[in-house]
């Protein structure tokens, strides 16, 4: 049975990955911060006849709990197959270039860079035992800098400086960490949910949270021939399902 771990898993798309997983045999650690929450998550989908996942806490913005996790989950597996980095924060808003106060931008880094980073290396050994590892990094459509300075982008004049530049940020790394995997069984993509109706944006999203998790899963179940070093955007490119950086 395949293993993944998902971090910000005890709701919406985080929990519904989850979800689609278990329905295809992995068994699910649910990443979560708070273990009420996570054990709650992980009873709902045992209800639902999902019996193979359990919740683990992590919380991405803290090390010595992501190193707390990694010693946790060592004990329970001798590999990882996938890793799902989907905690993330948005910040508040609006966030304008120069009056958003540098402790968001430091704040929104810690979870959606700095976070990602320091989970990716901390479970890196247990992925590098796995025939078939693989990374999804969940970014964001307004990550891509190319379209950003396209005026005809739909969401061209949604620029929230600190969610924006954390996003491309990671989406940077993600493409150094495929680089330097390159010579390896590992799968690295970055995926863009879609703009998806949740509470991380008061449900003011179009998309819906079963579609978002489709998106994810998929790139973290590709097949050996997969490609590695994109970025999956059923939003920003609905012909190829690739957008620009």
């Amino acid at each position: 049975m395949k293993t993944v771990l998902i971090t910000g898993a005890n709701k919406s798309i985080g929990l519904e990955t989850a979800r689609q997983l278990l329905q295809q045999g992995y068994y699910v650690y649910l990443g979560c911060r708070d273990l009420q929450k996570g054990q709650q998550a992980v009873d709902q989908l045992k209800s639902e006849g999902l019996q193979h996942t359990e919740p683990i806490i992590i919380d991405v913005d803290t090390l010595d709990s992501i190193q707390e996790a990694r010693k946790i989950l060592g004990t329970k597996t001798k590999s990882l197959d996938v890793l799902i980095n989907n905690a993330g924060i948005s910040g508040s808003f609006p966030q304008t270039s120069l009056n958003t106060d540098p402790k968001v931008f430091r704040q929104v880094f810690e979870t959606n860079f700095f976070g990602v980073i320091n989970t990716t290396q901390a479970f890196i050994d247990l992925l590098r035992q796995s025939p078939e590892p693989r990374i999804v990094n969940v970014t964001s459509g307004l990550g891509s800098l190319t379209l950003h300075n396209d005026p005809t982008w739909k969401y061209y004049h949604v620029k929230g400086a600190a969610y924006t530049s954390s996003k491309a940020a990671l989406n940077a790394y993600t493409i150094v960490l495929a680089y330097d995997l390159r010579d390896t069984a590992f799968k690295v993509n970055v995926v863009d949910p879609g703009y998806t109706a949740t509470d991380f944006n008061h449900h003011s999203g179009t998309g819906t949270v079963p579609d978002a998790a489709i998106r994810v899963v998929k790139a973290a179940t590709l097949e050996p021939d997969g490609p590695t070093g994109q970025f999956f955007s059923d939003d920003n490119s609905p012909e190829t399902g690739i957008s620009p950086w």
